[in-house]
């Protein structure tokens, strides 16, 4: 197992330097932020953040992400140009020595939440997704925003593509989605690179705008399409496991034996009875997650991959983004080191 921690790049408020002392750390997980999606990565970008990685004793083995633009998931007028300017990219992350790129093909927004700052009981807070705070919101509202939902958009272009999207549907997603991999995935594989998408998050439609990465029937179908490696998945713990009909240490074992799982992301979450979630500590009982179950799982069927600690707590007064501060996914690297040690010590020596 490598252990990676995503760094936002020099606008993160957790510096290098710090993330190198949390124990195990071997790399940093990151991406070029400042240039639009579609548009081509320069060469010199990508060899700063490996530069600054390196200068602090860590690699920079992991993209996340390269950003599929809307014209590619829509299949508009623009999606030629935006494919081949998202392999040039594929092409130029691995010159510079990345192994992994972490995308995702969620309409508009990558992630959904109701609420950033949810105060628990020990008073740290977290991201929820809850059911009551969701239905106060008219899906029919050209003014629909969330909580993380990307504001480069003005309201009149996120009404449109609200509309387009709703207009295209699950199957006319997968079909534009079919494009993009059969595009893809031969550059991914020409230059040693890992395609690695992450599921939805949460894995389920919402204001009836289709989601495709949900569950195990969605990724096999996904890995079919692209029979292939370098086709393989981010399993978020997290995402995956906010649907209850979702067995996170099946889906595990199944698709690392396929060889398919590139990256993991790893969290707990806590499911409420009408299927909200908030997210919490990484250890199980905390959560509804059998973290220890997932560990053991991936170490066995032959997991040697990448791992990061996933969105954290808010703890001890940190001021930073919700999610991605240091003192929380510290925590829960350290814990991830734990089960990967206990797993792969009970597998490799049976006197453990």
């Amino acid at each position: 197992m490598k252990l990676t921690f995503r760094w936002q790049g020099e606008q993160d408020k957790v510096p290098l330097r710090y993330i190198r002392q949390i124990p195990g750390m071997t790399g940093i997980v990151s991406a070029v932020y400042d240039v639009k999606p579609g548009e081509v990565w320069s060469h010199e970008s990508i060899e700063k953040i490996k530069k600054q990685a390196e200068d602090n004793g860590m690699s920079f083995e992991v993209v996340e992400s390269v950003p599929v633009p809307e014209a590619i998931k829509l299949g508009n007028a623009d999606r030629d140009r935006c494919l081949e300017n998202f392999c040039e990219n594929v092409r130029r992350c691995a010159a510079h020595g990345v192994k992994v790129i972490c995308y995702n093909f969620m309409p508009v927004f990558d992630w959904t939440r109701t609420q950033l700052d949810k105060k628990a009981e020990d008073g740290s807070t977290s991201l929820v997704m809850y059911w009551d705070q969701l239905k106060k919101i008219d899906p029919s509202s050209d003014e629909i925003a969330l909580p993380g939902w990307d504001t480069s958009y003005s309201k009149e272009e996120m009404a449109e593509l609200l509309r387009e999207y709703r207009a295209l549907g699950e199957e006319g997603l997968w079909r534009n989605f079919e494009v993009f991999l059969k595009k893809v995935i031969p550059v991914a594989e020409e230059s040693g690179i890992k395609m690695a998408i992450h599921p939805d998050d949460p894995p389920y439609s919402i204001f009836g705008i289709p989601r495709i990465i949900t569950c195990e029937k969605n990724l096999d179908r996904m890995c079919k399409i692209a029979d292939s490696p370098a086709n393989g998945i981010t399993l978020c713990t997290g995402s995956l496991g906010a649907s209850k009909e979702n067995n996170i240490p099946a889906i595990a074992e199944k698709f690392t034996k396929m060889g398919r799982v590139h990256f993991v992301h790893f969290r707990n979450i806590k499911i409420m009875e009408d299927g909200s979630f908030e997210e919490t500590g990484h250890k199980s009982d905390k959560g509804s997650l059998d973290m220890w179950e997932i560990a053991r799982t991936l170490v066995e069927n032959g997991f040697d991959g990448y791992v990061r600690p996933d969105h954290g707590r808010m703890i001890w007064d940190e001021d930073g983004r919700p999610g991605y501060g240091l003192y929380d996914r510290a925590l829960g690297a350290t814990y991830i080191n734990g089960l990967f040690e206990a797993a792969e010590k009970s597998l490799y020596n049976p006197d453990f």
